[in-house]
């Protein structure tokens, strides 16, 4: 039987709905020998999968939301070792993106009966990025809405609307500088946005992908300043009214080279934050992480 190593981050959304018992039993009837593991935090989660790896395991399920994914993923690039998703967060991006089903039943199945799909994988100096990577307002919201929950104890989704508001009160801007397909753009901006592969950002098609593998990152630049302009771009992504030629530069790039004026900045990941030093090397790594994924269906 092939292995299959099931990591569950115990804190997501819907981790719950999860029965271990039954989803062992169901992954056996499929064929797999699996081992479960229940993470409690970040650390626990990269153990679990580096130990996964260590052990010979031929797939390694991550059960959380998008940071899980990330944590477990970026273990696996490079290797043979596919990865498996179950989709427990509130948002799940990736899963979307490759239309992996949201019901944990349905997400089980295709475990057993997907297939394997080679998808790219964006990097920031050595940090793997499986959706989007930012840097300006958006790190800035994240670590102000982490604080708040530490400090008050208030749930995720009102903390990061106490965080927006300072945020957009402070509205922190950047001086920098992109060289990107060999141009040198200089910007004054609130926040920088490199996706793995091209965002379709425009009406009710906030934040879609309809590929994972077409070798490119996407950059968009915010061109709107000041107080009411910024937010005003956080009212229209709210409610899906982007527009993308009159809210953002744009490029698609295999490669971002970014400079800013501070020599460390910080650097969202797929919803993680970490200060880097400057500057900060994008590129893409084309089908370097296999998936798997669920079987198209017959016309």
């Amino acid at each position: 039987m092939l292995k299959m190593a099931v990591i569950i981050n115990h804190d997501a959304g819907t981790s719950h709905a999860i029965d271990v018992a039954d989803l062992a039993e169901s992954l056996r009837a499929g064929g797999y020998e699996p081992s479960i593991t229940l993470s409690r935090n970040g650390a626990d989660t990269v153990t679990a999968a580096k130990a996964a790896r260590a052990d010979g395991a031929n797939i390694v399920v991550a059960g959380g939301g998008d940071g899980t994914i990330n944590a477990v993923a970026a273990e696996l690039v490079g290797s043979d070792i596919a990865l498996g998703v179950l989709p427990l967060g509130t948002l799940n991006h990736f899963a979307k993106a490759l239309g992996i089903p949201l019901k944990p039943n349905d997400a089980i199945h295709t475990l057993v009966a997907g297939y394997r799909t080679q998808v790219d994988v964006g990097e920031v100096n050595d940090t793997i990025f499986l959706n989007n990577s930012s840097i300006g307002i958006y790190p800035e919201m994240v670590r102000e809405r982490e604080v708040t929950q530490r400090r008050f104890g208030r749930s995720k989704w009102v903390a990061f609307f106490w965080a927006s508001l300072k945020a957009l009160d402070r509205y922190p801007f950047l001086n920098v500088q992109l060289d990107v397909n060999g141009t040198r753009l200089h910007r004054h901006t609130s926040f920088v946005f490199i996706g793995n592969n091209e965002y379709l950002i425009d009406g009710f098609e906030l934040g879609e992908r309809t590929t994972l593998s077409a070798g490119c990152l996407s950059l968009y630049v915010s061109q709107r300043t000041g107080r009411l302009g910024l937010l005003g771009f956080a009212l229209r992504a709210l409610f899906g009214r982007l527009r993308q030629a009159r809210d953002f530069d744009m490029l698609l790039t295999a490669g971002i080279v970014i400079k800013t004026g501070p020599d460390r900045v910080n650097v969202a990941t797929d919803g993680e934050v970490t200060t880097m030093n400057t500057p900060l090397h994008y590129r893409i790594r084309a089908g370097a992480l296999s998936v798997i994924v669920p079987r198209p269906t017959s016309a």
